[in-house]
Parts: structure tokens; C-alpha cells; sequence
């Protein structure tokens, strides 16, 4: 937005701001380490997977002093980068002996795919793939919105597309005002496309990848029912948006964003020649597809999605890769890429630098969120937290767990709509809910992904949407007005989907 040329009465005048994602967990980090001295410690037997035991929970006494409270404030950060947990005494810090608490092995998972992410963009490959597909589909307008969001969808579950869907703006709107729609068609293909996509996540590693580490379970535990989500509702929001379009179309007073002048006339001029996919293009979205489809094989436990047992052996091709490995594939296709690309030294590295670097936000917000999890532990709150929910998990049915999973996640993502650091604050809680209500801990996982993609959707404090009307130039209460009943939808398929799949857990 361009700001300036105010006057001194409006210059003293300051707009509210929601604080980022960061700000609201350094906020939460104070919050948290204050609220420790007044929640009494205790804690569970745990099982051998470190599973907390029912009816085991009982009072003990606190064994920390102010100072070491204080010490553990201060490295927060640090301990929920690296901070190791003592297998004996059970507190985490950076210089003692045992098992990594910290979240380094996420962290780097991350800035490696936001690097491959950003050396991929640096061809024009996918940029130009979508609007050589819009380009050729541009006389069927139906079929365009359906491959075009369908596109968006496939991004969205697997690699968490949102951020870079802004860079298309120009492209859609002036294609779908040439087709007779409006801006709020334009704005529905690609926030609705790419955030169902991501609502419905697979292998999303800044979703159900973060979820699912803090959740102590592989990347691939669920993923059959959220792959059948992912289709269902896809489907469903790609014939809500084609419904519009086809309404607006046949009577274009039916808009509920109406037209600004001159969008006729642009939108026929503003279509253009699409740049043509070279064989490099070609090749580089060739190797994009292998790349994402091998993650997706090395963290799929096929044994068990197969014979849908989870104690089932596993067979002899199954890799069981975790984030170590992950991290070094992405990093290892982002040079592939760059060589094949024909970047050079100094481009390639200064491109893998700079995607370093704008995945680090992301990034630092998974570390802050794992110090906060660092203070429970040390403070031993966080089984007190448990216990304060075992009764009303124990009291309802898994269905009915499921789906209070998802409504309680629903105000967390407004206040932290950072989907990593809401994954690593909430998990620690969350997962062990499911071992009390006798359903799989992948299956929160399902529930609290749809939660924080289904408030992604439409809140203000996420900047794909607030951008993306902006960019469009649609009003933000027209975009709700458009979006609610949808919404309203995929919130009771969501509700069906996690209620039937606890009932098969």
C-alpha cells in the first residue's frame, strides 16, 4: 500500500497492526514461563514409546529456583534449536547428555526445501508452466479454473504453496475478466485453489511435516485419509468457484465484488501470448515432480498404509527417511537444479542463499515455538496441562475427540497464523490427547492441519489473503461474502472426515 502525503493530525495517528508470528511468540514465551509459577508441577508414567499412561498422573515437587528459571527463559531460543534432553532427569539444555529435544533437524528441513523452492522459481519453470496452462485452457473457462486451482491444490498439499501464489495476480485476474467473470473469480482460483491445497496437506513439510515430527510419528502416518480429503475437497471448492464464475457470467449484475471500470476492455487486452515452455523449462518441472514424488515414497510407511496395520513389518523397499534425510535430498535437488539450469557457481549459491534467507522467518518461529515447549517441560507443566484434559477427553467418544481437536485449534490459528509455529506450540500438547482417547496421534495431526488451513482461508492476519484481495482489488467483506458458505462446507466435511476416521482408528 502506498502511504505518505498524510497531514500532521493523520501522521499522528497509528493504524493497529496484528503483530507477526515471531512477535506473538516471544509474547507467549513470557506468557508461558510467568504462568509456570503458578501451575503446579507434575507428571505421568509413560509407557516404553514415551507414551503418557492413564490414571497415572500424580504431584511433584519443583526443582527449580528462580535463578534456573530465569536460565531457562534467556535459552529458550537456543534449547529449541539444540537443547538435548537428559534421559535420566528429564530437563532439556544445551550442554547436557541424551536424546535432541530442539527442533535443529526441522529447522534445517526447512530452510533446505525453502532454498529448492526458490532456485526452482529462479528458472521460470513453474511460474511459466501455469501460464502456459492458463494460456492454452483461456477458451474454456470452466476447464481453466478447474486445472489452474487444480495445480494450486497439488502445490498446496505437498510443498505448503500460499506466499507465492501473490506473484500470479496478474496473470489470473486479467484472464478471467477476458472470460466474462470478475476479480473475485480471479481471487477464489487462486486463495481458495492453493489454500484447500494446503487445508488438506499430505506431505506439506511446513504442516503436517512439523506437525508430525513434534507429534513424534512419521511424515507419512495418515496420509490415506488425508490424501481422500485432499481429493473430496478439492473437488468440492473447485465446483463452488466454477458455479460462480458461470453465474457471473451469465448475468454479470449477480457479482459480489461488482466491476471496476475498464475491466472489460482490459481484461480482452490483457491475456496476451503466454512465454512458451523451453526444454529446459520441461526439465526442470520434470525434475520438480520426481523430487516431490520421491519424498513422498521415502516417508510412506507402505506396510501399513497396505495392509492397514500399524505394527505391520516393514517391506524391504521402504526407505522410513525422517527430516535429516529430507533436508539433504532438498538440498541436493536444489544444486541439480541449479546445474541443470545452467546457473553457475556464483548465481546458484547466491540463489540457494537467498531462499535460505526468506525461509528463515518460518524457520526461526519453529524454534521459538519448541523453547516455549522447553520451558513446560523443565517447569514440568506440561503433564499438569494433560491431566487438566485427560477428563474430557475420557468422557467423549474418538469422534467426538476428533472433532474438538479441530474446533479448539480453530482460535490458535487466528492468534498464531504461522502453520509451523502453531504445529510446534500445539503438538506436544495435542498428541498425547490421542493415546487417552484411544485414536492415532497422525489423525490429530489431520485435525489440527485442517484447523489452521481452513482459518487460512479467510482471516486478516495472513498476508496470502489480505494480500491477495489487495492485489486484486476486491474488497476484503466482498472475498467473505463470497467465501462463507464455502467455508461453512468444508467445515462439516472436515468434521466427517476426522469423526470417521477416529471411529476406523
Amino acid at each position: 500500500m502506498d502511504e505518505g502525503g498524510g497531514d500532521a493530525g493523520s501522521e499522528g495517528k497509528r493504524k493497529f497492526s496484528f503483530p507477526s508470528a515471531l512477535t506473538v511468540l516471544v509474547l507467549v514465551t513470557v506468557g508461558v514461563w510467568l504462568l509456570a509459577f503458578l501451575v503446579p508441577p507434575g507428571e505421568y508414567r509413560r509407557d516404553a514409546d514415551g507414551a503418557p499412561l492413564e490414571g497415572t498422573y500424580h504431584r511433584v515437587p519443583s526443582s527449580q529456583s528462580v535463578i534456573e528459571r530465569l536460565n531457562d527463559l534467556f535459552l529458550s531460543p537456543v534449547n529449541g534449536l539444540y537443547g538435548v534432553q537428559d534421559a535420566r532427569t528429564g530437563k532439556v539444555g544445551p550442554d547436557l547428555s541424551g536424546a535432541l529435544y530442539g527442533s535443529a533437524g526441522v529447522f534445517l528441513f526447512v530452510i533446505a526445501i525453502g532454498a529448492f523452492i526458490t532456485v526452482v522459481f529462479a528458472t521460470g519453470a513453474l511460474d511459466r508452466g501455469i501460464a502456459r496452462l492458463a494460456h492454452r485452457l483461456r477458451d474454456r473457462g470452466a476447464l481453466l479454473i478447474a486445472g489452474v486451482m487444480t495445480v494450486f491444490a497439488v502445490l498446496g498439499t505437498v510443498e505448503g504453496f500460499a506466499e507465492e501464489t501473490l506473484g500470479f495476480y496478474g496473470l489470473i485476474v486479467p484472464l478471467m475478466l477476458a472470460l466474462g467473470y470478475d476479480r473475485i473469480v480471479a481471487t477464489g482460483v487462486i486463495i481458495l485453489g492453493a489454500g484447500v491445497g494446503v487445508l488438506s496437506s499430505t506431505v506439506n513439510p511446513f504442516a503436517t511435516g512439523v506437525a508430525s515430527s513434534a507429534a513424534d510419528i512419521s511424515l507419512g502416518d495418515g496420509i490415506v485419509l488425508r490424501f481422500l480429503m485432499w481429493v473430496v475437497l478439492t473437488a468440492v471448492t473447485i465446483a463452488y468457484v466454477i458455479r460462480y464464475a458461470r453465474r457471473v457470467q451469465k448475468d454479470p449484475s449477480r457479482s459480489l465484488g461488482g466491476f471496476r471500470p475498464g475491466d472489460r476492455e482490459r481484461g480482452a487486452t490483457g491475456t496476451g501470448e503466454a512465454p512458451g515452455l523451453s526444454r529446459l523449462h520441461v526439465t526442470v518441472l520434470v525434475l520438480v515432480g520426481l523430487v516431490f514424488a520421491f519424498m513422498i515414497f521415502s516417508v510412506v510407511p507402505w506396510s501399513s498404509a497396505l495392509t492397514g496395520k500399524a505394527d505391520a513389518p516393514a517391506y524391504g523397499f521402504e526407505l522410513g527417511w525422517s527430516f535429516p534425510q529430507l533436508a539433504a535430498l532438498f538440498i541436493a535437488a536444489s544444486i541439480l537444479v541449479g546445474l541443470v539450469a545452467g546457473f553457475g557457481e556464483r548465481k546458484l549459491s547466491s540463489t540457494f542463499v537467498r531462499g535460505v534467507a526468506e525461509f528463515m522467518s518460518p524457520a526461526l518461529v519453529i524454534v521459538l515455538a519448541r523453547g516455549v515447549t522447553v520451558i513446560m517441560n523443565n517447569s514440568q507443566i506440561t503433564d499438569t496441562v494433560l491431566h487438566a484434559i485427560e477428563g474430557v477427553v475420557k468422557s467423549t467418544s474418538s469422534w467426538a475427540f476428533a472433532i474438538i481437536v479441530f474446533l479448539v485449534n480453530l482460535p490458535l490459528a487466528f492468534l498464531i497464523p504461522s502453520t509451523s509455529g502453531h504445529a510446534t506450540l500445539a503438538m506436544p500438547i495435542l498428541a498425547p490427547l490421542a493415546d487417552f482417547a484411544g485414536v492415532s496421534r497422525a489423525l490429530v495431526v489431520t485435525a489440527w492441519q485442517a484447523a489452521s488451513g481452513w482459518m487460512n482461508l479467510w482471516v486478516p492476519t495472513t498476508a496470502v489473503t489480505i494480500g491477495g484481495v489487495a492485489l486484486a482489488k476486491v474488497g476484503y467483506d466482498r472475498y467473505l461474502r463470497f467465501a462463507w458458505p464455502l467455508l461453512a462446507v468444508l467445515a462439516v466435511l472436515i468434521c466427517a472426515f476426522v469423526g470417521f476416521g477416529a471411529v476406523l482408528t
